[in-house]
């Protein structure tokens, strides 16, 4: 690297790694650091202290430099990598899809709630870019039949890459969410719809405003597409489970109670705001 000398053993690597990620301006510097000379070593990160003296190889410091040049450009971490952890998978990402995060692994949860001992259960993933949701939900209910759909080519290249890698079995199907839903009844439809407003798009940190696809981010009126493109299509007593945006739970929850959804609820995130809104087709 640039600003640090061949054969510089771990400790000196990581701290300059993590100055040059502060400077940039990345919220967990040390922590990239960490992550990314674990993934060029080889090294599990939380071996790394026990490897303070090792030095990295000519073809491992170059493959290193390469990739913190990336994170300095504000790249997402999972981007850089080229694969991110989802609940119990590990999914390949690039520019084509959405970072899977956090607060979609609620989704998940409650999905899986909703259809707990429910045989065969038919479930629907709306906008599934990697596939996270419904490779996760085909992992953890191994007789689930899962449906993906998206209106990105590029987004379904990537969840077909990854049901390859999980050999997991899910159907993907392109399609137009803003013309309904594929035809039911479906016992699930889970979704984590574009829900960023397009003058929102401004305050979003580098790694999400200027990286991550507009398409999957900026969608007025998904949300509600969803919602009552899901009412058509649900069996009754099938439910509805939506990632939200923050702040506007209380809205979709209005929403859901005026198209005949029953036993509406909401479900916090790890910070404690309300993310995750679901309900029940009525009969």
């Amino acid at each position: 690297m640039t600003d640090l000398a061949s054969g510089s053993p771990l400790r000196s690597v990581l701290g300059t790694i993590a100055g040059r990620l502060a400077a940039a301006g990345c919220d967990t510097p040390r922590v990239d650091a960490e992550i990314l000379v674990a993934h060029v070593s080889g090294i599990p990160r939380s071996e790394l202290a026990l490897e303070q003296l090792r030095t990295l190889t000519r073809q491992e410091e170059k493959a290193l430099r390469r990739l913190v040049t990336r994170r300095e450009a504000r790249e997402p971490l999972a981007y850089v990598l080229g694969e991110w952890g989802f609940r119990r998978l590990v999914l390949g990402v690039d520019r084509r899809v959405l970072v899977p995060r956090p607060e979609t692994e609620i989704v998940v949860e409650r999905s899986l709630a909703r259809i707990a001992g429910l045989s065969e259960p038919r479930v629907l993933d709306v906008g599934t870019g990697s596939g996270a949701i419904a490779l996760a939900i085909a992992d953890e209910h191994a007789d689930a039949e899962v449906t993906a759909i998206d209106a990105s080519a590029g987004a379904l290249e990537v969840a077909g890459a990854n049901a390859l890698r999980t050999g997991l079995r899910i159907e993907l199907r392109q399609w137009d969410l803003f013309t309904g839903l594929p035809e039911g009844p479906w016992d699930l439809v889970a979704s984590n719809p574009p829900y960023v407003l397009p003058d929102e798009l401004e305050t979003l940190e580098p790694e999400v405003r200027d990286w991550e696809p507009r398409e999957a981010l900026v969608g007025a009126g998904a949300t509600e597409a969803v919602a009552r493109g899901a009412a058509d299509v649900l069996r009754p007593g099938g439910a509805l489970v939506l990632e939200v945006a923050a702040g506007s739970a209380r809205r979709v929850t209005t929403l859901l109670r005026e198209l005949g959804y029953a036993e509406v609820s909401t479900t916090r995130d790890l910070a404690g705001r309300d993310r995750v809104v679901e309900g029940e087709c009525g009969t």
